[in-house]
């Protein structure tokens, strides 16, 4: 045995056992703890080495240790039990929400839901909001512009991707407009996501005297090189009057009525309006708290300093809905304490639905739990419909999910694909009485790796439109079959079930 045949072995004797029991100690999953066990023990210092690089869960203690800790909520009196050094106290409109609307609505037959919702988020539920619904790039930030030009006091923009393309750019001119009539603007933009234009915009805005945070960039010095912990966030607000989030980033990408895009990406965006605007805020400065390079102080919550004018209805498709007075919560997810936050609420809005379950989503690979909800309730007889794209933007993901699909189809759930251009929103609605908004897909890498942000909407006419919304595409769409999905050729299935293999990863 050569020197260092020996040194390998010996390296291999001491890391074997201790990654393989940390495995075991921490490893939620018994097939995950099994796995990595064999591969730490059977694969001679190889194993080790790969547990340590792709084991490990270092996003919730990175996570924790960048402060983005659960606050608890304070039924009491309607507030967070602790709210950290840096964030400001709600504004005027949190009094108005929590208990008086959670304890009116005890004897509702979607209480138990409401009690979820509260016990997993660190919001209270908040009533009288309006919320109007934009799809598409055009009808969105021509709605965004028009705020931003009509701006007194600050703008603050929470995104994944700013584009440094004709769209980022229009967004740049205005803001620095903005800037030069004494407005505060604060943008925050994922680390990652910048990186989707080279060179990256963030330069172009500090210039026009825009604040700019980074969440987390990826650096070699310290070394900061995750791909996880990504700020997937939508957050605009203007004056703490108005509000918008949903899935659209600043991008050309979601022009889709612009023939020169190649890659045209429809989605959906909603316009806040009332107390829910507080919440908003409260994440908007969590967020800046930890990604700020220059410990700018953000601007004191505002009551509405007056009331916002109505959106041009002339940039909203005819398709439109208008505005409904709806009840709503944020709630966020993320590697820290907020994990699996939002795949617990999708399980409980999955066990009480009473006659329909309507899903809208771009990637589709969800824990095996969400799946077990959802065969739950189709066989429960609800009507469950899941709407996917035809044209998926990610090849890999659309291969991974049709590999899985005849869980559902089996157990009477209806798969949709709606036809192009590829549709990257997100919605779930629950008995036309419920739903839920934001920026979450149903994937692990949304439900377990990233930061989201999610508004739980109450309102019969809102969450109908959103059914509406769902069925329509649904409709002009093609539905897959469990015949067709057993048909795949085996070239087909083995291409599926490679990327399949792989989806924790994707």
């Amino acid at each position: 045995m050569t020197p260092e045949t020996l040194i390998v072995l010996l390296f291999h004797a001491v890391l074997a056992p201790a990654t393989a029991l940390h495995a075991l100690l921490y490893k939620r999953d018994s097939r995950a703890a099994f796995g990595w066990i064999v591969v730490c023990i059977l694969a001679p210092l190889a194993g080790p080495i790969i547990y340590l690089f792709f084991g490990l869960n270092r996003t919730r203690g990175r996570a924790q240790r960048h402060g983005l800790g659960f606050l608890m909520w304070d039924a009491e009196r309607g507030g967070p039990l602790h709210t950290p050094d840096h964030a400001h106290q709600a504004s005027p409109h949190q009094s108005r929400t929590d208990v008086a609307v959670e304890h009116a609505h005890a004897t509702d037959p979607s209480h138990p839901l409401r009690q979820a919702g509260r016990a997993l988020s660190r919001h209270g539920l908040a009533g009288e909001n309006t919320i109007a619904t934009l799809e598409g790039g055009e009808a969105t930030f021509e709605a965004m512009l028009e705020a931003i030009e009509k701006a007194q006091q600050h703008i603050l923009i929470a995104t994944y991707i700013f584009d440094r393309d004709p769209v980022g750019l229009m967004f740049a001119q205005a803001l620095e407009r903005a800037v030069n009539r004494g407005v505060a603007v604060f943008v925050i933009i994922d680390g990652v996501g910048r990186l989707y234009s080279r060179p990256p915009i963030t330069k172009i805005l500090q210039k026009a005297g825009i604040k700019v945070g980074l969440f987390l960039p990826p650096r070699l010095f310290p070394p900061s090189l995750s791909i996880n912990m990504r700020s997937h966030h939508k957050i605009f607000i203007v004056d703490d009057a108005l509000a918008m989030t949903g899935g659209i980033n600043l991008s050309h990408r979601h022009h889709i009525k612009d023939p020169s895009n190649k890659s045209p990406t429809n989605d959906l965006h909603f316009v806040l309006k009332g107390p829910i605007l507080a919440q908003l805020r409260m994440e908007f400065d969590r967020l800046w708290s930890m990604t700020t390079a220059y410990g700018d102080a953000l601007p004191a919550p505002l009551p509405a300093l007056t009331e916002p004018a109505p959106i041009n209805e002339a940039s909203i498709d005819s398709h439109q809905n208008p505005p409904s007075l709806v009840q709503c919560r944020v709630v966020t997810d993320g590697p820290d304490e907020d994990l699996d936050r939002l795949t617990l609420l999708f399980i409980a809005a999955l066990s009480q639905a009473r006659h329909s379950v309507r899903i809208m989503t771009p990637y589709f690979l969800p824990p095996r739990e969400l799946v077990s909800a959802i065969q739950g309730a189709a066989i429960r007889g609800i009507d469950v419909v899941l709407v996917l794209p035809s044209d998926n933007n990610l090849p890999f993901v659309h291969y991974a999910t049709q590999n899985m699909l005849w869980e559902l189809l089996f157990k009477g759930v209806r798969v949709f694909y709606q036809a192009p251009p590829f549709h990257h929103g997100k919605l779930l609605v629950i008995d036309e009485g419920y739903a839920i908004i934001g920026s979450s897909n149903w994937d692990v890498r949304s439900l377990r790796l990233n930061f989201e942000l999610q508004v739980e909407v109450y309102g019969e006419a809102f969450a109908q439109q959103m059914h509406a919304l769902i069925d329509q595409a649904a409709e002009q769409g093609q539905e897959v079959s469990l015949e067709q999905v057993d048909g795949r050729g085996l070239l087909t299935r083995f291409r599926d079930s490679i990327c399949w293999l792989f989806s924790p990863y994707l």
